[in-house]
């Protein structure tokens, strides 16, 4: 902390005296004078008229004009010069009203209480206190308002230091302590002290009251303005309103409608001011606007923020036309609603509305300027923001930061830089919002230097331990990888919130930093829905979606409701793990919330179900009253991954037919589905109709899709030529897809040279080696499988294990080829040589072309008998009842020996068995498969 400034003894009794004697003289000049003669009356009225213009265009914005004013002044009270001050404060324009203060020699106290309070707005609170120690004279009004920069800035143990030395304390001394622990959500602490109070006032209440709400605990809110009732103390305008915030937050409007006897009683309904409040918490609830707008039509008086509250609410709840006709009935349309409005066409996309709109106005103020720029903004029009910021008459704090958070959301971080970098050139300091934009925009392009300056600014500024400047270089240093900055800025912070820790775990996350992000989460005082889909996500990230799974389960077992980003994960989890049984218990939880109609819960829902090979994809799909092309391209992707191609073509031209383009991932998906189902010709059609009927690029992806398609139907050669005549590189994934086709039509020249070229770019994949092993193997090639087999050796190379999981009764199963560990093996393998005895009775021969070592054929046979999908079978047939279906996921391709086998297993049990390998869906019934032999 900054100690106070030293005086000597005798210079500080030398100054007190001098004012004291200036007072005295001047009381003693004021007794003495004779009443003041006409012409003195005038200038005092004049000195008032100047005045009373100061403050109206420094409430309007217009700075310049105000000191014109000022200077025009030819006797100037220290009121006109506290007011001058005042201005300057009020506009984020510090450096002028230090400015004028040096020019008065300090003023009086009031004047220094001014400065004081205009450092405390802009979070420069290093300031505020050199500004406080060097106070000569203080009285509680400048003691509470240091109080108050503390708490305006989130500092609340300096707050309380400072409280607690106060030499005497008012009822609003009180108030800015409580305040401040009710923004920084210590309502223990509050409530400790709000006990403690000598004396409370309605304030005291209010703060209560709203700082409860604002941590959501409305029931305790509105518990605290019915104890206040009870002790016989009639709310005003201001406590209303807070109580109505409570009210609206428990989604009662029973006790909404409960309390307007209240207002009517005390005479409150009436006041356009509770009114409005009244109307604001209606419009708070989206199911009660009809009831808002009939409110609305029956109150006796309006003025203009209840005409603003009822245009914002409409255009909020998607009724624009409605939000434009009470506009056009408001007689004023003053600014707030002229704001309203241009808000409300900006984020219906309406800018052209909004900007006509704006023009009608003659002599738009900077707030209409930046909702214009904000609306430009928020639409993806840089261009035209920039346009409107350049001819602004006046710019404010809020106009730069505007522009600044635009750049850097609009993915022109660099520009956003360099506009703050203008505002720094200009004199001028940047708010806390231009400063976390900047930080935002430091992440976006990994500008770590640039951070570290715009962090300087933060100190220099006097906001480095502003929370909000704190949460943001936490994720600023996290995304460009120094966690030792991250750490000290955690450290250092001197109020953290949920906020903060959560920051602090992304970083953790993003710099794979798990365990310790475990450990931040398994500490933190309270946890919000961030919290938890923070570390939700960070456990599916890393794939380990058991863990992820469990810390859901805990999440709604201490009452938190999930959002929709946490179910949309965990349904992504669900799919992975071929989970459907789960899956179907967190749909019933979204339902529950009623998050299952929202478009991105959806979307994900039913890619879950496609994954999960669930019917219940197209009942999610025709349920749907919204869909995007996220919704299309996932139901064409999962057609594809069932071999349902016909199917996938259908959907698409429903898609045509709606009016939805396609982009780059719908033609993945449809030639996918042309390629799984052998469909070469409408393969070829949609890839040419990418670039000529709607001017999208080819990718490697579609490429990859071509030599899958043109390979798996046998034209190996062809497949090879048409990688040689792509105009982009080849990467691995067309490689791998020729060298999967040649181990399909056993090619092995053009196999060995596909291998060559993945040899060279992935050397560690040991997928290609054994595709290319698996070609020589079943071609008896087996001096080519011995060096194969050499160089993997030499490589360090070792093949990945086939795995096979499937579900049952709610629990994960899994087998590993060639495992002889899993505590029911005996009975695996008793059942599976029972289905080899009688399949063979039913013309099943064992394929030994899939065993990769050179040995007898009874040993090849054995081999086979222990890969992943069989024992999986076998273990699904001993422990489910008759007739069950039987579920399997399988990490890798399944292999042609184990395809033939399970179509028997299916004929033979009458069991529907689905297996989803690292391709596709097979679905095996009576004997025959989905794919028609043909994967």
């Amino acid at each position: 902390m900054l100690f106070p400034i030293q005086w000597s003894k005798p210079m500080a009794r030398c100054l007190l005296l001098r004012r004291h004697l200036t007072a005295a003289s001047a009381a003693a000049a004021a007794a003495a004078t004779p009443p003041l003669p006409a012409r003195s009356v005038h200038r005092v009225l004049d000195r008032s008229a100047h005045t009373d213009r100061i403050q109206e265009l420094a409430r309007l914005g217009r700075l310049r004009e105000a000191r014109e004013v000022f200077d025009a002044m030819p006797h100037r009270s220290i009121f006109a010069w506290n007011t001058m001050i005042s201005a300057y404060c009020n506009n984020g324009m510090p450096k002028d009203a230090r400015a004028l203060v040096d020019a008065i020699s300090g003023g009086n106290v009031r004047t220094s209480t001014i400065l004081l309070s205009g450092y405390a707005r802009l979070g420069r609170v290093l300031d505020a206190r050199r500004v406080f120690d060097g106070m000569l004279e203080r009285n509680t009004i400048a003691w509470n308002a240091m109080v108050s920069c503390y708490v305006r800035n989130g500092d609340i143990t300096m707050a309380r230091r400072l409280f607690d030395a106060m030499p005497g304390r008012d009822v609003t001394s009180w108030n800015s302590m409580v305040t401040g622990y009710c923004h920084s959500r210590q309502m223990v602490d509050a409530w400790h002290l709000f006990e403690q109070m000598p004396e409370r006032n309605l304030v005291s209440w209010t703060v209560m009251i709203s700082g409860y709400a604002r941590i959501e605990q409305h029931r305790k809110a509105w518990d605290i303005f019915c104890m206040m009732h009870r002790e016989g103390l009639s709310p005003d305008q201001s406590n209303f309103a807070s109580v109505l915030l409570a009210v609206t937050g428990l989604r009662d409007l029973g006790v909404l409608e409960g309390l307007r006897p209240l207002a009517l009683k005390t005479g409150f309904e009436s006041d356009v001011v509770i009114g409005t409040s009244m109307l604001n918490a209606y419009t708070r609830d989206a199911s009660a606007l009809d009831t808002a707008v009939k409110f609305f039509e029956g109150m006796p008086e309006r003025n203009e923020y209840t005409w603003s509250t009822m245009i914002a609410a409409l255009s909020h709840g998607g009724r624009i036309d409605a939000a434009t006709a009470v506009y056009e009935r408001d007689p004023v349309k003053s600014i707030p609603c002229q704001t309203a409005l241009l808000t409300g066409l900006a984020r219906c996309g309406r800018i052209t509305d909004a900007r006509i709109l704006f023009d009608q106005i003659p002599d738009p103020i900077v707030v209409c300027w930046n909702a214009m720029i904000t609306g430009s903004m928020q639409n993806g029009m840089v261009d035209e923001a920039k346009e409107l910021f350049d001819r602004m008459p006046f710019r404010n704090t809020i106009s730069w930061a505007g522009m600044i958070a635009g750049y850097a959301q609009n993915g022109r971080s660099e520009e956003a830089l360099d506009l703050l970098q203008a505002l720094h050139r200009n004199g001028m300091l940047p708010s806390l919002s231009s400063l976390t934009s900047s930080f935002f925009a430091c992440s976006n392009i990994g500008a770590l230097e640039t951070g570290k300056q715009v962090h300087s600014l933060a100190v220099k500024a006097g906001c480095q331990f502003n929370s909000y400047v704190g949460n943001a270089l936490i994720t600023m240093y996290g995304k460009c990888g120094n966690m030792e900055y991250v750490r000290q800025v955690f450290n250092r912070m001197r109020v953290k919130d949920t906020v903060s820790w959560n920051s602090f775990i992304s970083a953790l996350v993003h710099n794979n930093m798990l365990e310790d992000a475990r450990h931040i989460f398994d500490n933190m005082l309270s946890r919000d829905v961030v919290s938890w889909t923070t570390i939700i996500s960070a456990y599916a990230q890393a794939e380990r979606g058991n863990e992820a799974v469990e810390f859901f389960k805990i999440m709604l077992h201490e009452h938190q409701v999930p959002n929709s980003p946490i179910l949309t994960i965990l349904f992504g989890i669900c799919g992975s793990l071929g989970a459907p049984k789960l899956g179907q218990q967190i749909h019933t939880v979204a339902i529950k919330h009623g998050r299952d109609s929202e478009l991105i819960v959806a979307n994900a829902l039913m890619s879950m179900y496609f994954k999960c090979g669930s019917a219940d994809s197209h009942k999610v799909f025709n349920s749907m009253e919204e869909r995007d092309i996220f919704t299309w391209n996932s139901f064409i992707t999962g057609c594809a991954q069932h071999g349902l191609g016909r199917e996938a073509i259908k959907m698409y031209k429903h898609m045509e037919s709606a009016g939805m383009l396609p982009n780059e991932v719908t033609f993945v998906g449809l030639l996918n589905a042309c390629s799984h189902a052998g469909l070469v010709d409408e393969g070829w059609h949609f890839f040419k109709s990418m670039s000529r009927d709607y001017g999208l690029t080819p990718l490697l992806e579609h490429y990859a899709c071509m030599v899958d398609l043109l390979g798996r139907t046998g034209n190996v050669q062809g497949a090879e030529l048409f990688i040689y005549d792509m105009p982009i590189e080849p990467d691995a994934v067309i490689w791998s897809a020729l060298l999967g086709a040649c181990k399909i039509h056993k090619n092995a020249e053009i196999g060995r040279r596909a291998a060559e070229k993945l040899f060279a770019i992935e050397p560690s994949n040991s997928g290609n080696y054994v595709m290319l092993s698996n070609i020589y193997s079943s071609l008896g090639m087996w001096v080519e499988v011995a060096e194969v087999r050499r160089i993997m050796k030499q490589q360090g190379v070792t093949k990945e294990p086939g795995c096979s999981w499937m579900q049952i009764r709610n629990k994960v199963y899994s087998f590993i080829t060639g495992d002889k560990q899993h505590e029911q093996i005996e009975e695996i393998e008793s059942t599976l040589k029972d289905l080899y005895t009688s399949l063979r009775t039913t013309g099943y021969v064992p394929d030994t072309e899939f065993v990769l070592h050179d040995i007898d054929e009874e040993q090849k046979e054995s081999s086979l008998l222990y890969h992943s999908e069989k024992l999986a079978v076998a273990y699904g047939l001993l422990v489910t009842p008759k007739g069950m279906p039987i579920q399997i996921m399988k990490n890798l391709r399944i292999c042609g020996d184990c395809h033939t086998f399970i179509k028997f297993v299916s004929h033979v049990t009458k069991r529907d068995i689905d297996i989803r390998d690292g391709n596709r869906f097979h679905h095996f019934r009576n004997g025959s498969c989905s794919c028609g032999d043909f994967w």
